[in-house]
């Protein structure tokens, strides 16, 4: 299958930096998609790895590992007339730097995560509470508000954070609809107000990942179906997840942060080893793994309705994530050794045989229980779609395109999150990639199912607490 409407043209230079799965993933979407100069398309990776996938379609590949110390020399070269956009799919390079700097060169600017300079992650020195997401995400606020009407820099947008925000706003369209409630958003208080309106008390964001390869997961390998790095990184975070006004008590280890808004709260503990109960079609009820997420602390801060100064509705949200099995014996691996495997590995789509991803959110507390929106993809098809594929990467690739399209379409709109975007505009481009978007209602709560009886911290009075969610 072949799809190759042009939806955009990128006016100057293209740079991409970071050649990964997402990236390898992204290039023939850009190629099918975006006119461009490829004179002008450069791709910034330091190993030569995936050299000849370049080689092959005739993209500049400046191997270089960008640092403090080189970026902003490295990047001003590619950009002599200070037009074009760079797409950040990198690790390990400061997101808030090269923000500022495409700004400083009137360069758009699109990233899937607000990335910083090594030692953040691993053997910092921070306290917990310095290394979650909440900090980061205030500092692109702040940093946003210096540049208003700027170049378009689109934070945080691949599948979730990203796509996931736009599914959000559909899925409320759709409960309104089905709930006989007229809905006609168009402001961020009419979002909220809306949501309010609907009686949703939370959401998750809810993905199970199915992919399975022919070969069992070798000892003293991480292995996952994307970015190892980028697991590890935010799976060994603090949990961290928007607080809702009608939570009673914070989760064992939970904190409010000090400073900022408020609208989200951390827990002393790593979210990769955070089990919470959640649900998505196919499996029902499953674990999933609190890890922080952009989108955890965004769509709570967007949908918070405001009265005199003081949040009198605001939904809780945060990552339900089950991976593939064999991420999920990695991670059981690494925590038990107490260290990284020394090896790891990407599940490509020739070495899955089995099994797809779905992704969406799951709304909860409303007049109908529960509901669960989003995209079922198999591998299977996202092989058909596009090369360099499996169905973890589409969901991906698929909405860092719909990004470019968008920043291409909307030039001059400074900071800008996924929840600020136009939903109807980015899923219109990304929807041919996205297998089956689905909407599933379930009478399922986190209460239900125990298969034997234990002591725990319940709330039988409202099952929708997060205490009764949280499994630990």
């Amino acid at each position: 299958m072949t799809i190759k409407t042009v939806h955009a043209t990128i006016d100057g230079a293209l740079v991409m930096i970071g050649f990964g799965s997402i990236g390898r993933g992204v290039l023939p979407l850009i190629e099918r998609h975006i006119g461009f100069d490829r004179a002008r398309f450069t791709v910034i990776e330091p190993s030569d790895e995936y050299a000849h996938i370049l080689r092959d379609h005739g993209i500049r590949h400046l191997q270089v590992a960008l640092t403090a110390e080189n970026f902003a020399e490295v990047l001003r070269g590619l950009f002599p007339t200070g037009r074009g956009m760079i797409v950040n799919l990198s690790v390990d390079v400061d997101s808030i730097e090269l923000m500022k700097l495409a700004q400083e060169m009137g360069v758009q600017y699109i990233d899937t995560v607000v990335e910083p300079w090594p030692g953040f992650y691993f053997g910092s020195t921070l306290p917990n509470a310095d290394r979650t997401n909440y900090p980061l995400r205030e500092r692109v606020r702040e940093l946003g508000k210096a540049y208003v009407g700027g170049p378009t820099a689109v934070s945080c947008c691949g599948a979730n954070p990203g796509m996931v925000s736009w599914l959000l706003k559909e899925a409320l369209l759709r409960l309104a609809a089905d709930t006989g409630v007229q809905a006609d958003p168009k402001s961020r208080e009419d979002w909220a107000r809306l949501m309010q309106g609907l009686g949703v008390k939370g959401i998750h964001v809810a993905e199970r990942d199915t992919q399975v390869s022919a070969r069992p997961k070798p000892v003293g390998v991480f292995v996952n179906t994307w970015s190892v790095d980028g697991l590890l990184s935010e799976g060994y975070q603090p949990a961290e997840l928007g607080w809702g006004t009608h939570e009673k008590k914070l989760p064992p280890h939970g904190h409010a942060f000090d400073h900022g808004p408020g609208y989200a709260i951390w827990i002393d503990r790593p979210g990769a080893d955070t089990r919470v109960r959640s649900w998505c079609p196919g499996v029902g009820p499953q674990f999933g793994f609190v890890i922080t997420h952009n989108e955890a602390l965004s769509i709570p801060d967007y949908y918070t309705v405001w009265d005199q100064g003081r949040a009198s509705y605001r939904p809780t949200c945060h990552y339900a994530y089950h991976p593939c099995n064999d991420a999920i014996l990695s991670m059981h691996e690494m925590n038990g050794a107490g260290k990284r495997q020394p090896a790891q590995h990407i599940l490509t789509a020739d070495e899955i045989i089995a099994g797809g991803d779905d992704l969406g959110v799951f709304l909860y507390g409303h007049a109908k229980g529960a509901m669960w929106y989003g995209s079922r993809l198999s591998c299977e098809e996202a092989r058909r779609l596009a090369p360099y594929q499996n169905a973890t990467g589409m969901q991906v690739t698929s909405a860092v395109l719909a990004a470019m399209v968008w920043a291409a379409e909307n030039p001059d709109r400074g900071f800008v999150e996924a929840d600020e975007m136009d939903h109807v505009r980015c899923l219109d481009v990304q929807r041919p990639y996205l297998g089956s978007v689905e909407c599933h209602y379930t009478d399922w709560t986190p209460i239900q199912n125990r298969i034997n009886s234990f002591a725990e911290d319940r709330d039988d009075a409202d099952p929708w607490q997060f205490t009764n969610f949280l499994a630990i």
